[in-house]
């Protein structure tokens, strides 16, 4: 590959000397943008001890006013921290991650979508470096990133958030007093498909590390009928992510059932109420095993064995990808004597 072999001739020492001396602009545009190519690549990446010696002149270059350079910079950061946590750690330890933050707050998309990429990579480590990312206010940068009219933003606002809530109870708190799950839940609502996908995983996510008090404040918010919908999805994937936080709601009610004494789970009816239960019905004919597997074991465990009229089958809505269920209406008629 081309970009080990200039590495390996030792670029580098070089490269980074011209950030040191009075560039003309055009200049530097172009060593950010050669650094960048060589941070760059996936299949494999580039060897990190050869690339890693650039992370402090890209630590100062966050600082530099002008926007083709703030975005390769960033663009730079975002592919070294795309990897282990070992990684994570050297980018995070480079001192960019509260600039990183600021950017998000940019007023040109081309600096601000790479510096989210970045800061969405950060977080995807362990639970200690992605507390480093919140102490620096993020929620509070993520929060209108979310109503961007920029889709791709918005879905990655929404991923990186599923990435924090995939932490500790502590940060999922941090996430509730943000106010980041209403607008979460909006999104999993209207938005466009991709968007509304990483925005289940955030609440899916929230659910399966939440106490049961979060966990009740998602239902309170209404995130189950959102989470029902996406139960006629052809993307196997979401639909698996929507059952597993539908579960961690209903296992929550059972719980609660216990406690009180009454037996009665007050998140069935509320599942029967979106028409989730008609729909998890269907999903036992689901192609996929592990689908249709779960759909029947919630039904089983917390819908009983009650015989519901499972006889018409939705029909198919190719532009949306996903299957459409008539809802019965009552007969205009009473009964005739």
């Amino acid at each position: 590959m081309c970009r080990d072999y200039v590495l390996d001739c030792n670029i580098l020492p070089p490269l980074l000397l011209l950030f040191s001396k009075q560039n003309r602009l055009t200049m530097t545009r172009n060593a950010v943008w050669a650094l960048s190519n060589l941070c760059r690549g996936k299949s494999p990446p580039p060897e990190f001890a050869k690339v890693s010696p650039c992370l402090n002149v890209l630590s100062w270059l966050l600082f530099v006013s002008d926007t083709d350079v703030l975005a390769d910079a960033c663009w730079a950061l975002s592919y070294l921290s795309d990897g282990p946590n070992d990684k994570i750690q050297a980018v995070i330890d480079a001192g960019v991650c509260r600039r990183l933050v600021e950017l998000l707050m940019h007023n040109d998309y081309k600096v601000v979508s790479p510096a989210l990429r970045a800061v969405g990579n950060i977080v995807t480590g362990d639970d200690i470096q992605t507390q480093v990312i919140l102490n620096c206010s993020a929620l509070q940068s993520l929060l209108p990133l979310l109503s961007s009219p920029k889709e791709s933003i918005k879905k990655e606002a929404c991923w990186t958030i599923s990435n924090i809530t995939a932490g500790n109870r502590a940060q999922i708190q941090t996430v509730i007093d943000a106010n980041i799950f209403p607008a979460l839940i909006s999104i999993l609502q209207t938005a466009e498909f991709r968007t509304r996908k990483e925005a289940a995983w955030a609440i899916t996510n929230a659910t399966s590390g939440g106490s049961a008090e979060q966990i009740k404040y998602l239902v309170e918010l209404g995130c189950i009928k959102p989470l029902c919908d996406l139960l006629t999805v052809m993307d196997s994937k979401i639909v698996q992510v929507a059952l597993n936080g539908l579960e961690n709601i209903l296992r929550l009610g059972e719980q609660e059932a216990k406690r009180n004494g009454t037996g009665i789970n007050p998140y069935c009816a509320l599942i029967e109420e979106a028409y989730g239960l008609d729909k998890i019905e269907f999903l036992q004919s689901h192609e996929n095993q592990e689908i249709y597997q779960k759909a029947f074991d919630l039904i089983e465990h917390y819908f009983g064995t009650e015989d519901e009229d499972s006889s018409i089958a939705p029909q198919v809505d190719l532009s949306q990808q996903q299957y459409i269920f008539q809802q019965c209406e009552a007969p205009m008629e009473g009964f005739q004597l």
